[in-house]
């Protein structure tokens, strides 16, 4: 039979989750680009996003239509997980990548919000059905009435201990139908990771016995065709005479020699490949750790442009503050020449009373 979750579409990415202190700062939540996947499950309409690194599941999503994917740079993304509590970054290698997962991610919540639809028109239609029923099924569909032995204190305990033991089966099911959940989860996340990697280590082996086949056919000829040439220098050699027999045997032993330097490179070759397979990892290292110190940059240039922005406030706020004060100052210097000019007045005033009385 088939899987009850079927994969629709996956990318490769670096996987960061948000620091849960300071809700500010990126975790790594792998050492290199894992696959990030959407799974479809046909029987509950749901659309999940899941990505396994080694046999831990980093990412376990369920998405829901008020779901948004933001894309922060030209190939970070991020988007919030409620349930989860939670926000995921995923930092692709290409731009076009970016493009893609995003495409599909609002491909995946349009999905999800005509599913909710569906099953609240659903809902809906079965309340409607349930509302039109006729009474007596109803009424078949009752428990029995509790017989009363010992009046009405028997029937009341009877009840109460009836409910007791519903509401706990009710919990013991659904604790295991949740355990049984969790654990399908866990095995199809690892079902899928080992199917990826087969599939990976199948064409890695296909390629290299490619390649092997085609070294050993090499080496075959090359050993053939020297085999042969030592056989035509031993036969000249043997019947040797003068003239231009001699310059064949110097022609022979110039291509045998030629031979072995080309055999002798091939075996370099080999060599070389093998030990750039090593340096390859190392590299692919390098990178991961140079894409990483690249996100901290950009988050850390993200910090300094938002203190940059609150400064340049703060520098228009004090600026404001300043030109309300020197207004204030300057209405203040005004009222005080009036008053002056008022006393003055009064002095004058004063001055001519007193000439004038005797």
């Amino acid at each position: 039979c088939l899987p009850r979750e079927q994969p629709i579409f996956s990318a490769r990415a670096h996987v960061f989750q948000i620091d849960p202190t300071t809700k500010r700062n990126w975790i790594p939540a792998s050492k290199h680009a894992v696959n990030v996947s959407f799974f479809y499950d046909a029987n509950r309409n749901v659309y999940r996003i899941i990505s396994v690194s080694g046999t831990k599941a980093i990412i376990n999503c369920t998405v829901t239509p008020s779901m948004t994917f933001t894309r922060t740079s030209q190939k970070f993304g991020q988007w919030a997980d409620s349930r989860a509590n939670t926000v995921y970054g995923l930092g692709f290698a290409t731009e076009q990548q970016l493009h893609q997962f995003s495409d599909k991610f609002k491909e995946v919540k349009d999905a999800a919000r005509l599913a909710r639809e569906k099953s609240q028109e659903k809902e809906l239609a079965n309340s409607a059905l349930s509302i039109a029923a006729p009474q007596d099924l109803a009424d078949d569909l009752q428990s029995p009435p509790v017989m009363c032995v010992n009046g009405p204190e028997d029937k009341l305990f009877r009840s109460q201990s009836a409910d007791i033991t519903l509401s706990s089966e009710k919990e013991r099911i659904k604790k295991m139908l949740s355990e049984g959940s969790i654990c399908e989860m866990n095995l199809e996340s690892e079902l899928f990771t080992l199917q990826d990697s087969n599939a990976k280590l199948v064409a890695a082996l296909h390629e290299a016995n490619a390649n092997v086949e085609q070294w050993k056919k090499q080496l075959a000829a090359y050993q053939g065709e020297t085999e042969r040439l030592r056989d035509q220098v031993a036969d000249l050699e043997a019947h040797a005479g003068q003239g231009p027999s001699e310059l064949l045997k110097d022609e022979l032993s110039q291509s045998l020699e030629e031979l072995e330097a080309l055999l002798k490179a091939k075996d370099e070759e080999i060599h070389i490949l093998q030990s750039k397979k090593a340096d390859y990892h190392q590299m692919e290292h390098a990178r991961d750790e140079a894409i990483h110190r690249l996100r901290e940059s950009e988050m850390r240039n993200s910090d300094l442009e938002r203190c940059i922005q609150n400064s340049e406030q703060n520098l228009s706020n004090s600026l404001g503050e300043r030109d309300r004060l020197d207004a204030e100052i300057q209405r203040a210097i005004e009222i005080l020449d009036i008053k002056i000019f008022d006393l003055n007045d009064l002095r004058q005033s004063l001055f001519k009373l007193i000439n004038k009385c005797p």
